[in-house]
């Protein structure tokens, strides 16, 4: 397995990582489970978060013991010095150790700088004097924020979505981190769930010096990462031709599904509901034509256009006018207009 070393942290690990946001979702006990295994499997790098409920408190479960075997990275969306030291003293308790080796400023539309008055650079770098954290890293989904990010040479890495679906734009900013000596960390390496060629997604990822944490709640997920321990995929012909038609039937504006948007001020599910469509396709399942759903999709119908969606969303969707794109083709779909 070919391995990544992020920039100047000198932190090298193989490059199949374990994005642990999705573990919240199942039991203490699977998540242990799921977490030993991948360690056992060849994984070293476990992203969590703060904002991850209590994925922290199941990695600290799985992994005490054991800390110098792991690299746990961890963040922290405090907007105010006092509320990140307060997010550092628990994330550090519920990991069971006492130092975090990448603590990263979460989903930032900000670069934070010494002297910019929030102070935030300042703690990071107080918790690093204080041997509580070992490097500096901030994560984004807006990629100006990004390139402001890069050109300050001030972190140590940077997190951002990168998948076979990125832009040029984002390309790019893979190749200026490794110029500048920053690791880059790849979440969202399955575009929120809408690729499904695990051996497509892993081919990619490896022309780049990226290291992506891909989120794991089940064990045959988790079994086909593990799978390229022993067998790295090569972007052959037929995988290149594979993702180019990906590319097409996706492109243009989608859903991510990260969340970030909600809530809905009229209960509307937003992050399923805008991708629905896609999911219908590409994850095929009649639950998602159940009563439940139609429920939740009649709800768009209650849309009042009042935008706090859109002033959340890291990538400038206009959700309303997605949402109800997607309503009506759900109802096509229901009525048997439109076949899958």
């Amino acid at each position: 397995m070919k391995e990544i070393t992020l920039g100047r942290t000198g932190i090298t690990v193989p490059q199949n990582a374990f994005g642990a946001l999705p573990i919240q979702r199942v039991s203490r006990e699977t998540a242990v489970r799921l977490l030993r295994t991948a360690y056992e499997g060849g994984m070293r790098f476990f992203d969590t978060a703060r904002a991850y409920t209590d994925s922290e408190s199941k990695l600290g479960a799985a992994f005490e013991g054991m800390r110098d075997k792991v690299y746990i990275a961890s963040k922290t969306m405090a907007k105010t010095p006092e509320d990140f030291r307060k997010d550092l003293e628990t994330s550090l308790r519920e990991l069971r150790t006492d130092y975090i080796d990448l603590y990263q400023f979460h989903c930032v539309k900000q670069c934070y700088r010494p002297g910019d008055g929030t102070g935030m650079y300042e703690a990071m770098l107080e918790a690093k004097a204080q041997g509580k954290i070992r490097h500096i890293g901030i994560t984004a989904h807006l990629i100006a924020v990004a390139e402001e990010i890069v050109s300050s040479g001030l972190y140590e890495t940077l997190q951002f979505p990168f998948s076979y679906l990125s832009a040029e734009r984002d390309r790019a900013l893979v190749r200026s981190c490794e110029a500048a000596g920053m690791g880059f960390i790849a979440m969202k390496g399955l575009a929120g769930g809408l690729l499904t060629n695990a051996e497509a997604c892993m081919a990619f990822m490896r022309q780049y010096n990226a290291l992506p944490i891909w989120g794991v709640q089940r064990e045959e997920e988790l079994a086909q990462w593990l799978a390229f321990f022993a067998r790295e995929p090569e972007l052959t012909p037929e995988l290149a031709a594979f993702i180019e038609a990906d590319r097409k039937s996706l492109a243009g504006e989608f859903c991510r599904g990260c969340g970030y948007c909600m809530p809905c001020t009229v209960g509307i599910t937003i992050n399923q509901c805008a991708r629905i469509s896609q999911m219908l396709r590409r994850a095929p399942s009649a639950a998602w034509l159940n009563e439940h759903w139609q429920a939740e999709m009649a709800k768009i119908d209650d849309c009042v256009d009042c935008g706090l969606c859109m002033s959340r969303c890291p990538y400038g969707l206009e959700i309303p006018r997605l949402l109800r794109k997607n309503l009506a083709d759900y109802r096509n779909i229901l009525n048997g207009v439109t076949k899958l």
